[in-house]
């Protein structure tokens, strides 16, 4: 049995609810890891579950010191339970994956090595995924929309299991249902992102806890997301661009009626063109305002705690100076 102080690989897994599949699940997990010949830990990370899911998983804790178990207070969302075990994960390098065992473990090796090929993340792709079509259609309209409006292209951006290395997981800060973002929120460090197809089982133990509701959600965290990567550092080109545009179409409108109320004595105060062009005006104007007062939230964001505007992937010593002839004294 391998042990060591600081392992190589972490395993996250989030768990709600799912007595009946943890004893599989580490089974299955040490299955595949152990003939890898790396340390590890298994980090589950216990997301307020009732259903004897605790018991089960501080049953494991205790027959296997590779086995860390985290227990907050109530459940709070995947996401949540995703950034508490990247939080607590030790590894140089993290492994996700879902807890209801439709992902299939023996798929980590693969992962793995097409990772030491210098990817930064790889992600897997349920081709042949063992879900019914009113899960599989939204899926793979969401994916070819996240794509497109993000600029990272997956086929599977809801498949849970992915490899990371660990100084990029270190630098993710997940917030509402963005987990399924990673590699897109990720992109903005320059991050190298893979593909793979891997196995997916249908889930046979259970109830799912994902659903249509989800959907909506989803798209809001889209446009969080396509906001952050496009203009988390720069919103006055966002909504300075949209208060030009909206404010000089309202100045047009109002020259326009000024003109012709002026030199062509047509009355103008009862045409609904003069409050459409004052909507506008006023609009672009509170739109150039909200830029600037975004641009000073991000200034004190980043000033007050000391965060980069950038990522370094690499930095070299400055090179020893030659010596120099030496002067005799005489």
């Amino acid at each position: 049995m391998l042990d060591s102080a600081r392992p190589q690989i972490s395993v996250v897994i989030p768990l709600f609810n799912e007595a009946e599949n943890v004893e599989d699940l580490y089974r299955e997990l040490t299955t595949t890891l152990e003939p890898l010949g790396r340390a590890y830990e298994i980090l589950l990370v216990d997301d307020g579950s009732t259903d004897g899911t605790r018991e089960g998983l501080a049953a494991l804790e205790k027959r296997d010191p590779r086995v860390r178990v985290l227990r907050l207070r109530r459940n709070f969302g995947q996401t949540a339970a995703f950034s508490a075990g990247f939080d607590h994960a030790r590894g140089d390098v993290v492994v996700t994956s879902d807890g209801d065992l439709q992902n299939d473990p023996a798929d980590i090796p693969r992962l793995l090595a097409k990772l030491g090929e210098g990817f930064d993340i790889v992600c897997g792709w349920r081709r042949r995924r063992m879900d019914s079509l009113s899960k599989r259609v939204p899926s793979w309209f969401a994916n070819r929309l996240i794509s497109w409006a993000t600029g990272v292209h997956l086929h599977d951006y809801g498949c849970s299991l992915k490899v990371l290395r660990a100084d990029v997981v270190r630098q993710i800060k997940l917030y509402g249902e963005m987990h399924r973002f990673i590699p897109a929120v990720a992109s903005w460090m320059g991050v190298t992102v893979a593909e793979i197809p891997v196995g997916h089982r249908p889930r046979t133990r259970g109830a799912s806890k994902y659903g249509l509701g989800r959907t909506a959600r989803v798209v809001l965290d889209l446009v969080t997301v396509k906001f952050l990567l496009s203009y988390g550092t720069r919103p006055a080109h966002l909504f300075g661009l949209m208060g030009l545009g909206f404010g000089g179409s309202g100045l047009a409108i109002l020259t326009y009626l000024s003109y012709i109320r002026l030199f062509e004595a047509t009355p103008i105060g009862g045409r609904p063109l003069l409050l459409l062009g004052a909507l506008l005006f006023l609009t672009g104007v509170i739109l150039v305002n909200f830029g600037l007062m975004g641009e000073l939230l991000v200034r004190t964001y980043h000033e007050s705690q000391g965060k980069p505007t950038y990522v370094v992937q690499e930095r070299r010593p400055p090179a020893e100076p030659e010596p120099g002839p030496t002067l005799s004294r005489r």
